[in-house]
């Protein structure tokens, strides 16, 4: 049975703070900063202390037109907190390198949460396109089956052939209503 996890930070929490930029899951600077317990200054100054540590493939800083997209999207606050350069996005590797540069033990067991819950994530993608290729499957195995189906619907509900129903109130016989009376 899988681990559901620490109960430090809801797995379900770093799932939704998981973004794709430029193609690549990443996690911000700011949410990591939270997820940690650190400000967010001491973070990416522990990062510029071990830049060696973080390429371009760990780790990116963020276009103007990449925070006017996220800021569109209410992502991050329009007031950037008071921060004047754009934040740094931190893919996996970069997340797992960041293990080595901040030592805490609240920053090693999030980090081991955040790496659970990108594994849950290609989990996830995988479990989609393999359902995805099943369906497809089903689709093109039944497809003349399904075909007869919605012909056959489609025949009892067409008004082709049919006389036009009557609608309305039909009067009583007058034998019949004298009788009764």
């Amino acid at each position: 049975m899988a681990r559901k996890g620490s109960g430090l930070v809801p797995r379900e929490r770093i799932l939704g703070s998981i973004l794709v930029i430029r193609e690549q899951k990443v996690l911000l600077d700011a949410t990591l900063a939270e997820l940690y317990g650190v400000e967010t200054r001491a973070l990416v100054q522990a990062v510029k202390r071990n830049l060696a540590r973080f390429p371009r493939d760990f780790m990116f800083q963020l276009s103007s037109d990449e925070v006017a997209n996220l800021r569109s999207q209410n992502v991050i606050s329009s007031s950037w907190g008071g921060r004047r350069a754009p934040p740094y996005a931190f893919t996996e590797q970069g997340v797992a390198m960041l293990s080595s540069v901040l030592r805490s033990r609240r920053a090693v067991a999030v980090n081991i949460e955040i790496m659970r819950a990108f594994v849950r994530l290609r989990e996830m993608i995988a479990d989609h396109a393999q359902l995805l290729r099943r369906i497809d499957e089903l689709e093109s195995r039944y497809d003349a089956q399904f075909r007869t189906v919605f012909e056959a619907i489609r025949a009892l509900v067409s008004d082709e052939g049919r006389p036009p129903l009557r609608i309305g109130f039909r009067p009583a016989q007058r034998g019949r209503a004298a009788s009764r009376s």
